[in-house]
Parts: C-alpha cells; sequence; structure tokens
C-alpha cells in the first residue's frame, strides 16, 4: 500500500527514464508522451543542454537566500524584462506562489494609493490558478472549493465569453481582472485577440490592473513567447512557471514599473525561490527558445498538428467534435468517455491528460519533430476507429 498522499488517481504505470518525447518504463515498454509533466517539459525529457548546465551550476552553489545578491538571477530576470513588457521579475518555486504574488501585488498597488477597499480580483468561473487556498477560491470551481472553506473572500466572477456579466461585475473596489490567457485545465479555451485587446481598454477606463495568468500557455507554447503577444497587448501583471524550468521547479511573476514600486523590502519573499540551480537551468532554457528560428519552427510544426488534427475531427466527428488551441497547447473535445479514450491511447503507446469540457489535452515539447507529429496522429486515428 502506498505512503503516498491519496490526492491523485494515478495510472498503473511508472516511468525510470525519458529521452525527448518520450518515456520508458522498467520493462523497456516506449510510450510517446504528449504530457510531458503537463506543459512542463518545454524542451522534452532528459535535455542534454539543461542537463550540463545543472551539472555545471551544482558543482557551484545550489541554494543561497535571497538577501544576498544571486548573479543568476539577476541574469534570467534582466533577459526577461527585455524580451517582455515587464520591468521586474519576482521568482517563486511554482505557478500557484507566482499567482499569489500577482494577487498581493494588485492589492498592495492600490493600498499604497490610499484605496484600502479596492482589492477585488474579477476571475472567470471554473478557471484554474493553482490549488493554494487564495488560487482555489480565485477559480471558484466547486470541484477544488469543496471541503476547504470557510471562502477565501476577495474574488468575484463571470462566465467565460461573457462580456456584459464581465462589464457588470467591475465596481469600485475592484482592483484587477485576472484570467488565464488561454484557459488550460478548463478545457483549452482560447481567449480570442479581439477581447484581449477589449480587455486591456476596459482595465484602462476602469483604471484597474489586467493580470494575465501564462504559467501553462506561456514561454513558447503558442508560438509566441507569451500567448498575450498574439494580440499586440501589454498586461500589467503576468504569472509564469511550468515551461520557463523545462521541467525544473521555477515560477516567476513579471510586472511593470507602476505596479512594482508597491512592493518593498519585507512585503513578500521566498526560501527558495530563485535559487542559483534553478535560474541556470531557466537562463538555459531561454537560450533555446529564444535562438533565431526556434518559436516559428513551434508555430510551423503546431500548425501542422493542428491540421491533421482537424482532418481526423471531420473524419470521425461523432468521436471528436472540436480541435481547440494555439501551437502546442492543443485540447481535443470529445463525444465519447474521456477516459475510455485515454485508456485505449495509453494501451497504443501515447500519453495524453484530461481537462474540463470533456477535452484531452496534447502538450507535446516544443521540439517535437514532424515524424513524432505523424505518429501521434497514426495512434489517434487507430484509437477513433474503436470508437466506430
Amino acid at each position: 500500500m502506498s505512503s503516498v498522499l491519496n490526492t491523485y488517481n494515478r495510472k498503473k504505470i511508472s516511468f525510470v527514464r525519458g529521452k525527448g518525447c518520450y518515456l520508458y518504463t522498467k520493462k523497456g515498454k516506449k510510450y510517446l508522451d504528449l504530457v510531458q509533466g503537463i506543459a512542463v517539459n518545454s524542451l522534452g525529457h532528459s535535455n542534454p543542454y539543461l542537463i550540463r548546465a545543472i551539472n555545471k551550476q551544482a558543482k557551484k552553489v545550489w541554494h543561497l537566500s535571497n538577501v544576498f545578491t544571486i548573479p543568476e538571477q539577476e541574469k534570467l530576470a534582466k533577459r526577461l524584462s527585455q524580451k517582455t513588457f515587464a520591468d521586474f521579475v519576482g521568482f517563486q518555486n511554482s505557478g500557484a506562489e507566482a499567482t499569489e504574488l500577482a494577487i498581493k501585488i494588485a492589492r498592495k498597488y492600490f493600498f499604497d494609493q490610499g484605496k484600502i477597499k479596492k482589492n477585488r480580483i474579477l476571475c472567470i468561473n471554473n478557471s484554474f490558478h493553482g490549488r493554494t487556498l487564495a488560487t482555489i477560491f480565485a477559480s471558484n470551481s466547486k470541484k477544488m472549493t469543496e471541503g476547504f472553506h470557510p471562502k477565501v473572500n476577495g474574488f468575484d466572477h463571470f462566465n467565460f465569453g461573457n462580456h456584459n456579466e464581465l462589464k457588470r461585475k467591475i465596481t469600485k473596489n475592484t482592483a484587477a481582472i485576472m484570467v488565464e490567457t488561454i484557459m488550460g485545465e478548463g478545457g483549452i479555451k482560447v481567449i480570442p485577440d479581439y477581447c484581449l485587446k477589449g480587455l486591456r481598454k476596459l482595465c484602462n477606463k476602469k483604471k484597474i490592473l489586467l493580470i494575465l495568468d501564462e504559467v501553462q500557455c506561456g514561454i513558447g507554447r503558442t508560438g509566441k513567447f507569451f500567448a498575450f503577444e498574439h494580440a499586440k497587448i501589454k498586461p500589467d501583471i503576468v504569472p509564469i512557471a511550468k515551461g520557463i524550468g523545462g521541467g525544473f521547479p521555477i515560477g516567476a511573476c513579471l510586472v511593470n514599473k507602476k505596479v512594482a514600486k508597491s512592493m518593498k523590502p519585507g512585503s513578500h519573499g521566498s526560501t527558495f525561490g530563485g535559487n542559483p540551480l534553478a535560474m541556470q537551468v531557466g537562463n538555459a532554457v531561454l537560450d533555446i527558445i529564444l535562438k533565431k528560428g526556434f518559436l516559428k519552427n513551434v508555430t510551423k510544426n503546431g500548425k501542422y498538428f493542428q491540421s491533421e488534427l482537424i482532418k481526423i475531427q471531420k473524419d470521425y466527428p461523432k468521436i471528436i467534435s472540436e480541435v481547440r488551441g494555439l501551437g502546442f497547447l492543443i485540447g481535443l473535445k470529445l463525444n465519447v468517455n474521456q477516459i475510455k479514450f485515454i485508456n485505449n491511447l495509453i494501451t497504443n503507446k501515447m500519453l495524453v491528460v484530461k481537462a474540463a469540457e470533456n477535452v484531452i489535452r496534447l502538450l507535446p515539447p516544443l521540439n517535437i519533430k514532424k515524424k513524432e507529429i505523424d505518429k501521434a496522429i497514426v495512434i489517434l486515428r487507430k484509437v477513433c476507429k474503436t470508437f466506430k
């Protein structure tokens, strides 16, 4: 009997090693991995460049307190700032922590202006912002909040795509609107570019902050460094994690100069956030993702993958009703039992992960090869045939 806390419905399968797009069991069975730690292993398993970066730094220093200047941290913050809208970066260890920091910054920004009641964050119902007490109530999913009351106050909600409700829910106490640019756990629901532009204009008009959660959709996954770049807008605060570490735990909160000024020594901290080992890995990930042509290749291969998936959807409309997403953040909305479909894929040596609305997520590494995409297509077609 396992001594691990029973918080996951784990598959009766485990792996002893991985390489690129593939995972291997103890008996040598090979699986095409389109989970990749849920969009975490942005450069696949056992990436040689990342391994060298870890080994090199591990021989120097693993951890230092943030009471000291950490050169690797300064370097990664500068690179993220130069590449994005941000002026400052606060390093954490996970997406949930990064989102918590985003919430704190938004509240502190208005507190410093003497607007102590302007502290509410407006979010989408059944979104996903993490599993801390604050972030589960920001997400407002009954599945996540049940049993964890009393409610963490300070969050209001509207339904995805309901613009009138969104405008109606903004009050004099609203500090920020916080949404996932693409809802991951919620079913790979993309907020259209015109809506993101509208959100930016609305926030400007109401003089509130725009927080875009890019924990799952950021760091190249959509073919742009950040998903919001497709809409050509600039948010005020962006929590990130997952892909920035390529599998190593890193979270960060990116902020512009306007809101960053409210955070002073003592207003936030993290024991492990920004440690030298994590920062060296983050820099190594950027070395690859920011290389000329890398993101263009993500866009090209992502379009190819989705075009082939649309062909399957058209051939099997009773099995797959919709192909969703951008780049390599892809969702297939099913008309059949989600778990049965996933288990059939596993039987055919392919791994995927589920999402809400009877969607399965396909989250390959950003450097997946065309032949591996073709293999995924073959397996998906084979599984669809079993449901006819």
